[in-house]
């Protein structure tokens, strides 16, 4: 989760795609249109837990500012493992917005 949450920081879209499963990876992701709005101010994990032998969920909070607007995501992410490589779901947003 640390690795993806520094992947959006540093626009890093060729490692956000990697280490999404392909099943649920959309077609473009957008950073430069998005990113250049969003600065990241921290990530929080709040819990993380296996749900299987190759299956995993992390619970986090990210804090960022757009347009100088303080904003969290709140996230229930899911992980699953194939030969041997992590990969990123899906995910559950429990809140999101102004803080």
């Amino acid at each position: 989760m640390r690795s993806r949450y520094s992947a959006y920081v540093f626009k890093l879209e060729a490692y956000l795609r990697a280490s999404w499963h392909p099943s649920t990876r959309p077609q473009r992701l957008d950073l430069d249109d998005d990113a250049a709005k969003t600065k990241w101010l921290g990530l929080e994990i709040k819990r993380h837990e296996m749900t299987g032998s190759d299956s995993a969920i992390v619970e986090f909070v990210a804090r960022y500012k757009v347009g100088g607007r303080a904003q969290r995501l709140h996230e229930v992410s899911r992980f699953v493992r194939e030969n041997g490589q992590w990969y990123y779901l899906d995910a559950e947003n429990t809140h999101n917005g102004g803080h």
